[in-house]
């Protein structure tokens, strides 16, 4: 169940790290055992490998395991993080679990059902040959772990992230890993369509084209209600297909408005794929501009070289709320305006500019910080906007409000 998994364990007392290490090592996993919250920091925060799982004492000689977690949470989305606590500090697991841990067991424990949990939490790798999808960071690599487990069922997928984070390439990457690979793949995009009833239930159209094959839906949160009634009947009526939707961060605004079927939702959420904004992944955001710099620059500015140094830290610090549309729009517009041997940040950021003489002003700095911390706080929960909401210690309609003010939904 663990052969392979590269597992961190976080624990200060020498007999049950030793025990676990062992045990761990004897079913084939590759740990790194750490005793302080210090060097754990730096070690899950920037691994050489990716982590699949991390095992957490609550209780550590220079800080806290919740400590541990929080602060990897600030910047990133941590590996699943399963914490061991005493019986005295269940109240504090639980409260992780609510902030985005992934679970927790009480000491003394049962081997046989701590190895049983941890298995549940590495997820197998979707490499099988196939390049990064969404990126190199964590979190991206938690998202490619999801596609790999999806592809291995057969129940419905929804996939939760904001524009431009790649939703159709996971969809197709799942059915590509799967058995279903020979089958057609047919995408139907509500956004695109002017009779969804038609695109999905039409003959020869959606449900009726795929066959055994999958059937993806994306902007599922557009349907109408009169099709989301007809969807479902047809769903029970029998389905030979595989079914994956997408949408973005909206899904529940919707259900609490009474504009979209709880009863679609649970059917349709069967398995969930949350994508973070590219905006918290800094690290993507680098990757897929060297990756589209690479794919096209010869044929808008061959004359270039590379991306600058510079430019690549401006890319760090850009929130990227058009994920990878934005972009790749940025970048064509930068090499046909570059005149160095490097696209520098002016090429990608030509708005700075106009603005580098000039302060931002306090109302510029306070919806920049409302901004960040409410990306971070979507990306901590998963898109969970109920509990991101909790976070912020603000209302859920408030939180909602703000985001289609940032188009973050």
């Amino acid at each position: 169940m663990l052969k392979g998994s590269r597992i961190v364990l976080v624990e200060d007392d020498e007999i049950m790290g030793a025990s676990l290490l062992q045990r761990l090592e004897l079913e084939g996993a590759h740990v790194l055992w750490l005793k302080q919250m210090g060097r754990a920091l730096g070690a899950i925060r920037t691994p050489s490998q990716p982590i699949d799982a991390v095992i957490c004492d609550i209780g550590l000689p220079d800080g806290t395991g919740e400590e541990l977690f929080a602060t990897l949470a600030r910047s990133g989305t941590p590996p699943p993080f399963l914490f061991i606590t005493g019986q005295g500090g269940i109240g504090q697991a639980v409260r992780l679990i609510k902030s985005g841990a992934a679970d927790y067991v009480t000491k003394p424990f049962d081997m046989s059902v701590f190895l049983e949990r941890l298995s549940l939490l590495v997820q197998p790798r979707a490499d099988m040959g196939f390049p990064p999808l969404i990126g190199v960071s964590a979190a991206a690599s938690r998202v490619e772990a999801l596609i790999a487990r999806a592809a291995q069922h057969a129940q419905p997928v929804l996939i939760r992230g904001g524009p431009g984070t790649g939703k159709d390439l996971m969809a197709r990457r799942i059915h590509d890993l799967s058995d279903r690979r020979a089958a057609p793949f047919v995408t139907v995009s509500l956004a695109r369509e002017e009779d969804a009833g038609q695109a999905l239930l039409g003959a020869g159209r959606g449900l009726a084209a795929v066959g055994d094959g999958t059937l993806f839906i994306n902007a599922i949160s557009l349907l109408e209600s009169d099709v989301q009634v007809a969807l479902l009947r047809a769903l029970d009526r029998g389905f030979d297909g595989r079914l994956i939707t997408a949408c973005g961060n909206t899904l529940e605004g919707l259900i609490a408005e009474r504009r979209f079927s709880p009863e679609l939702f649970y059917r349709l959420a069967q398995m969930e794929i949350p994508v973070p904004p590219l905006g918290a992944r800094p690290e993507d955001a680098v990757w897929l501009l060297q990756q589209l710099f690479r794919k096209l620059a010869p044929t808008y500015a061959p004359a270039l070289d590379g991306i600058s140094a510079l430019c690549e830290t401006a890319a760090r610090g850009h929130d990227w709320p058009g994920g990878g549309r934005e972009v790749r729009a940025r970048l064509v517009r930068g090499l046909a305006m570059a005149a160095g041997p490097m696209l520098q940040p002016s090429d990608l950021f030509p708005e700075h500019l106009a603005r580098s003489d000039a302060m931002m002003s306090l109302a510029e700095a306070r919806e920049a910080a409302e901004k960040a911390q409410i990306i971070a706080a979507l990306d901590r929960t998963e898109g969970q906007i109920g509990e991101a909401a909790k976070l912020l210690r603000i209302a859920r309609t408030t939180l909602w409000e703000k985001m289609q003010k940032f188009d973050l939904s």
